[in-house]
């Protein structure tokens, strides 16, 4: 066996056909020959570089369908081309043979010239192919790689503006962490129970990351309003509002490095997060489903963290008061949808504040 030369494989039963196909294609092929269907399969599964196969139809021990059912059944025929060589000539046999996804038949007595010039057109075909997939292939891999770097730079300018918030803050460094995984659960629920809103997994994704920067805009709060351990004044108030407006000034700086369909998740999340279903939320009042609901669910999932948290203004509610809150609307309106997903988090947002708890993350 010459390990240079592509493999072609003959299977029949007469001699004198596998010789004179043989002879055909030994110049430019390792010829593997086989007198049926078993030896056949015994080739292929062993099988290094085969490029082509002769099969005829009628042998003894296993005739030429069984082969095919066999590479029908390891999904072969996409890889291996086949040529069925049949002295059959009924149309129902060639159509039952065509349903395989076999290449080619030919009929015996065959002509050598057609049979090597259509073997030679079919190979070319099946290896440009292969060639092509593989070409694919790298590339998926080359532009999987790159998004990955991207997701990673991402994740790091996130992290890193979200931390700066959280420093001047002084809230905890799991407070954006915890803000993610309540939006990722709800989100869930979404997904499950609200097909209407035709999230993707990867835009779940962008809304998750994209929560991490709702309070952005805090950064421009002065010291004094945002670190004040009482209640704010109606003046105070005011200015506290304006984190929304000015996070989304913040985030136009970093613009040109998110796709657009994330920068947006960004900017709606940071500016619309305290709207309010019946209109009385801020900076915009908007009403209803006018307030995207990436911001709808990141809003709930926030309130719901900072009834739970230790704040300079606040110490943590339980978590059976603050889901008993948000239902009874101490905390502002949210829609109908977002409040039914909020309910049935309901197991999943305790285990989470448990968890974290138990590990004295906070």
């Amino acid at each position: 066996m010459d390990m240079s030369k592509q493999q072609l494989l003959i299977v029949d039963d007469e001699e004198l056909n596998r010789a004179i196909l043989s002879t055909m294609f030994s110049e430019e092929y390792d010829i593997l020959e086989a007198s049926n269907g078993k030896q056949a399969i015994e080739y292929i599964e062993n099988r290094e570089d085969m490029v082509l196969i002769l099969l005829d139809v009628v042998m003894p021990v296993m005739d030429g369908f069984s082969v095919l059912d066999y590479m029908k059944e390891k999904e072969l025929l996409e890889k291996v081309p086949v040529i069925l060589i049949t002295s059959m000539t009924s149309h129902e046999s060639e159509g039952k043979a065509y349903k395989y996804g076999i290449a080619d038949v030919m009929h015996k007595p065959f002509e050598p010239n057609i049979v090597r010039r259509r073997a030679k057109n079919i190979i070319e075909l099946y290896q440009s192919k292969r060639n092509m997939e593989i070409r694919l292939k790298e590339q998926e891999i080359t532009i999987r790689e790159q998004e990955k770097k991207l997701h990673s730079s991402d994740e790091f300018m996130i992290d890193a503006l979200s931390s700066v918030v959280e420093f001047r803050s002084a809230e905890t460094g799991d407070h954006v962490r915890r803000i993610k995984y309540f939006t990722r659960i709800l989100l869930k629920y979404l997904v499950k129970y609200f097909p209407k809103y035709n999230l993707t997994p990867q835009q779940i994704d962008q809304i998750a990351r994209a929560s991490a920067l709702h309070d952005i805009g805090k950064i421009g709060i002065p010291d004094s309003i945002l670190l004040k351990p009482g209640k704010l004044t109606a003046e105070e108030f005011e200015i506290m509002k304006t984190h929304t407006t000015i996070g989304c000034g913040v985030l136009e700086a970093f613009q040109n490095s998110y796709t657009e369909e994330f920068y947006q998740y960004c900017y709606d999340i940071c500016r619309y997060h305290h709207e309010r279903w019946d209109g009385k939320g801020y900076p915009d009042h908007l009403v209803g489903d006018q307030i995207p609901i990436s911001a709808q669910i990141v809003s709930i999932a926030d309130v719901y963290e900072a009834l739970v948290s230790d704040r300079v203004y606040k110490t943590a509610y339980s978590n059976s008061v603050a889901y008993d809150m948000i239902l009874s609307g101490e905390c502002g309106q949210f829609s109908p949808d977002v409040l039914e997903c909020f309910e049935l988090a309901k197991e999943d947002f305790f285990n989470i504040v448990e968890v974290i708890k138990m590990f004295n993350f906070a």
